[in-house]
């Protein structure tokens, strides 16, 4: 098995563009619509205010995720992504894991996250690496099939 490497990078960088284009349409087919109508600039993810990174698997680009600040002591989670050939690798979680620990770099005590209700194995890796349901906030919160998650970093 080839070994995940994590990387930073721009927001706007084309690969992590590349990427959040197949993460929008993975959304786009569980939802409809684009996928996530979310407003987000390149420039949150920019330190100190949030972090982007890509996740590497034999040097090919398979996923995503970054933080961006949300209040002066919370980060959080947008655009997180797998490529379906890479899933059940680790790669999410090395990926979370790299994001968690850039926000706490940063200052930030906890990570907050919106997601969907028909992103199960979302939801199960959220779960399990201690995140718990929280008041939904943000773009989506009055909207059917949003669920929130945090925790403390």
């Amino acid at each position: 098995m080839s070994e995940i490497e994590i990387r930073l990078a721009r927001f706007d960088a084309p690969v992590a563009q590349q990427l959040i284009k197949e993460a929008l349409a993975d959304l786009g087919a569980r939802y409809g619509g684009t996928g996530d109508d979310t407003p987000v600039d390149a420039s949150e993810f920019e330190p100190p205010d949030g972090a982007f990174v890509i996740a590497y698997l034999g040097g090919e680009p398979v996923g995503c995720g970054g933080w961006r600040a949300h209040g002066p002591d919370t980060a959080e989670l947008k655009r997180m992504y797998t490529a379906p050939t890479a899933r059940g690798r680790g790669v999410a979680r090395m990926v979370l894991a790299a994001v968690e620990r850039s926000a706490r770099d940063q200052g930030r005590k906890r990570m907050i996250l919106e997601c969907g209700d028909r992103q199960p194995e979302a939801i199960a890796m959220y779960t399990s690496a201690g995140y718990d349901r929280i008041p939904n906030f943000g773009f989506y919160k009055d909207s059917e099939g949003c669920v929130s998650f945090g925790r403390a970093l």
